[in-house]
């Protein structure tokens, strides 16, 4: 009986994972000894089948497998269109405190020290250059210049070149004078000119003028063979007297206009003039007669060289002749001539003095600028 009972559970054990007691003297448990024959087979197909159920009802396990502990892993949401290269977390582990490693790509390869020289210097200079920031200094000597008189003086004298003392000047050269002349004016060292009148004495030479009379007289220098020589004015404080005069050289001989008037003191810059009379300078021989070589009259040109030549031999006779003839007529008066009209009156507004400078001002507003030849 022993036996048989040994063989019966050999029988029962061996396609199963349950354990017995091997011993010959314990009796087996009453449950495997009330199984019946083939218990080990149906249990084993039970724990299959439930299995199977339970792993048709669980979720699907993510691909990667399920989790060390054996339990399935919960699904992780997709990754949004913002993040797209979001990916699936695993369990929450514990924050590293190494810090992250940056590994390189395989397809990019380290710079070398040399390389990165070149690159900055590429930069550098391709890069546009950044403007330095402004520093505090001084204010520079032209932020603060100022123009002196001799300034003023120098520029005005400059645009009075090629206006034949005002006769040829154009409207924006006669704006460029008359800007010049008032800041001249009140830079004036002598704003009460009259108050010294020994200032005011001496020969004054014309460099300007706007006076339509006076435009007149320098307008026949455009006549043939007329040339218009220096308008001077000669004032002598002594006599009270200001002489007004101005050349003229025609061919053979030279003379002067000249018209004299006595002045008297009617402001600290105004003084009044009265014409008494005006002369004629006796004609003057001259002996350095010099013709071009083609005069134009009327649009016409004329050929005097042929005249020059035959000219040219009697020089040195006419030259003594010149001279004899002269020193006759200097000993004769002059030709002058009183001027007794009420309208031969005037006033003359000095704006501008100075030693070698004196810029007046006439009734209607005409303007006269004249340069000192002889000090007083």
């Amino acid at each position: 009986i022993v036996k048989m009972a040994s063989l019966i559970c050999k029988h029962l054990t061996a396609p199963t994972s349950l354990s017995f007691s091997r011993s010959p003297l314990v009796a087996p448990t009453p449950c495997i000894a009330k199984a019946p024959r083939g218990l080990g087979s149906c249990s084993r197909r039970a724990t299959l089948l439930e299995a199977r159920k339970r792993s048709s009802e669980k979720p699907e396990e993510p691909e990667d497998g399920p989790s060390q502990n054996g339990q399935p892993e919960a699904s992780q949401p997709a990754p949004t269109p913002e993040d797209p290269t979001a990916e699936q977390q695993g369990p929450p582990s514990q924050p590293s405190t190494e810090p992250p490693t940056v590994e390189p790509s395989a397809s990019v390869e380290p710079l070398s020290a040399s390389d990165v020289a070149a690159s900055t210097a590429d930069a550098d200079a391709g890069a546009a250059p950044q403007p330095e920031p402004a520093q505090p200094s001084a204010a520079s000597p032209a932020s603060d210049f100022e123009p002196s008189v001799e300034d003023y003086k120098a520029a005005l004298l400059d645009s009075f070149y090629g206006t034949q003392r005002g006769l040829t000047a154009k409207s924006e050269v006669r704006a460029e004078i008359n800007e010049l002349i008032s800041q001249l004016e009140a830079k004036n060292p002598m704003p009460n000119p009259t108050e010294d009148l020994a200032q005011l004495d001496g020969t004054w030479h014309l460099a300007y003028t706007s006076n339509s009379g006076l435009i007149g007289i320098l307008a026949l220098d455009r006549l043939p063979l007329v040339t218009v020589g220096d308008v001077v004015q000669r004032i002598d404080t002594r006599s009270g007297t200001v002489e007004n005069q101005v050349g003229i050289t025609v061919p053979l001989q030279r003379t002067a206009l000249s018209a004299k008037s006595v002045f008297e003191v009617c402001s600290p810059k105004r003084l009044h003039l009265k014409l008494e009379e005006g002369k004629i300078q006796t004609p003057e021989l001259i002996n350095d007669l010099d013709l071009p070589d083609t005069l134009a009259v009327l649009g016409q040109s004329v050929d005097l060289t042929q005249l020059k030549q035959a000219l040219a031999p009697f020089k040195n006779n006419l030259d003594s002749l010149f001279e004899q003839v002269n020193s006759v007529a200097a000993q004769g008066p002059q030709l002058a001539f009183p001027i007794r009209s009420e309208g031969a009156q005037t006033w003359q507004l000095n704006t501008f003095l100075d030693g070698d400078m004196r810029i007046s001002r006439g009734d209607g507003g005409s303007i006269f600028v004249y340069c000192r030849s002889s000090a007083p």
